[in-house]
């Protein structure tokens, strides 16, 4: 089932309109703050060296020689990754984020998901996203480096690693990697999921294969000049992180006093083990604040972070709410 976050208009439907609190998804809520775009952005089609140089931007913030590949987002790699290669058979480490499977099986690859890492090995194509949504399971990088001499070709996910650079498999690779496709969001960790960009990072080879299949201008000009600006800027990426992870240990804080138990996640959201996950979700609903629950869990509710003192406070008041014996 392709269900996600980040759909408040059926909460708005089920409950009223209002002053929401949009929590089910995992993005930055304090963006990374526009650069002054130039006209030229919005009324010429974006030149060649322009996204040469938001790619080189990109190699350089993941500390990788591996080639990177723009794309309007890591949804649109996902769409990619199933073309580069006849359909056999996959095995997606799950549960995870639905796309990787859906995009497969559409494709024509015969998909399983599996729980269990040591799984993935003999297969033609295998995908880990990690850090995983939703749960949080991680994998580190010699475990990863290990699993891609056993499969055909490895599809490593990791769109929400920026604040965890040491998690990441892109150190390792480099223009020679014939087998792995690493992806990147953007938007998640800059807070500008609306600009639609992300990167596949891999191998020449594959690389090229990927650059064809996206086409020209797979970008906007708009995407190119903010991204370059972003993923230049070191000290924001480290203040952001500070940030990130004080608000997660707050969450948690939170959700230990209204006696959930937390099942895992990242700096960017939190997973929480909630009892009745739907009785939950429709408690905080009606205080206006809008979480996300999947229908392979009866029990697990996932939040995002708030991004200022206001949505902590309606975030407080609702999960006061609904504290056992009030």
């Amino acid at each position: 089932m392709r269900d996600h976050g980040g759909d408040l208009g059926r909460a708005q439907a089920c409950y009223g309109g209002g002053d929401w609190l949009d929590l089910s998804t995992g993005i930055n809520p304090v963006p990374f703050p526009l650069p002054p775009l130039p006209a030229r952005a919005f009324t010429a089609l974006p030149a060649a060296e322009d996204i040469a140089a938001l790619e080189g931007a990109a190699q350089a913030a993941y500390g990788t020689t591996a080639p990177a590949v723009a794309v309007a987002g890591a949804q649109a790699a996902i769409q990619l990754v199933p073309r580069l290669a006849a359909p056999g058979r996959a095995r997606v480490l799950g549960p995870t984020y639905n796309e990787h499977a859906a995009a497969l099986g559409a494709a024509g690859w015969q998909v399983e998901t599996t729980s269990a890492p040591d799984d993935l090995a003999g297969t033609d194509l295998a995908v880990v996203v990690n850090p995983n949504n939703p749960d949080g399971r991680r994998l580190a990088a010699d475990e990863l480096a290990r699993l891609a001499a056993r499969v055909g070709q490895l599809v490593v996910d990791e769109s929400f690693a920026d604040p965890e650079p040491e998690l990441s498999l892109l150190p390792r690779l480099g223009p020679g990697c014939a087998n792995v496709v690493v992806l990147r969001s953007f938007g998640k960790f800059y807070g500008l999921a609306g600009g639609r960009l992300g990167f596949a990072l891999s191998g020449a080879g594959l690389a090229e294969r990927l650059r064809a299949l996206a086409g020209p201008w797979a970008v906007s000009g708009p995407a190119i000049a903010i991204g370059r600006a972003a993923l230049a800027d070191g000290a924001w990426h480290a203040a952001t992180t500070r940030r990130l992870i004080a608000a997660a240990r707050r969450l948690d804080a939170l959700a230990e006093a209204a006696g959930w138990r937390r099942v895992g996640g990242t700096v960017l959201f939190r997973t929480y083990d909630v009892g009745d996950a739907a009785a939950a979700q429709a408690a905080l609903a009606q205080r206006q604040v809008w979480s996300r629950i999947f229908p392979w869990s009866a029990s697990w509710l996932r939040l995002g972070l708030p991004g200022g003192d206001a949505g902590w406070r309606q975030l407080e008041a609702a999960l006061e709410g609904d504290r056992p014996g009030r």
